[in-house]
């Protein structure tokens, strides 16, 4: 077939290929704790943490939670970076970071 295109298979969208859309989230307990992640749907992976067995064991039974922050940073290589360096970062920076004072792309070598 001379001057046609032939129609190009379709990636399905998956967790993983989704490109752009990957965010770090940090979630308050009630005691106070911050606990990071990451996820292509916040809204969907918050109401996870709440409500459902898909949740971090981390967030058992330490509710209830609020969502304080998320930034949407892009692929998921930097969003799982971002989130190694937030864990390691004392309290007192995770509340900067909440309180919108620090970027969490100043974790990130340019």
């Amino acid at each position: 077939m001379t001057g046609t295109q032939h129609d190009q298979p379709k990636e399905i969208e998956t967790e993983s290929n989704k490109v752009g859309k990957w965010s770090v989230y940090l979630i308050r307990t009630a005691a106070n704790q911050l606990y990071c992640g990451v996820t292509t749907d916040v809204e969907r992976r918050f109401n996870e943490h709440q409500s459902s067995k898909r949740g971090a064991k981390f967030l058992k039974g330490k509710g209830p939670l609020q969502l304080s922050w998320s930034e949407c940073v892009g692929d998921k290589r930097l969003a799982m970076q971002l989130e190694y360096r937030i864990k390691r970062l004392p309290k007192r920076t995770k509340e900067q970071i909440v309180a919108g004072c620090f970027s969490v792309f100043n974790l990130v070598e340019k």
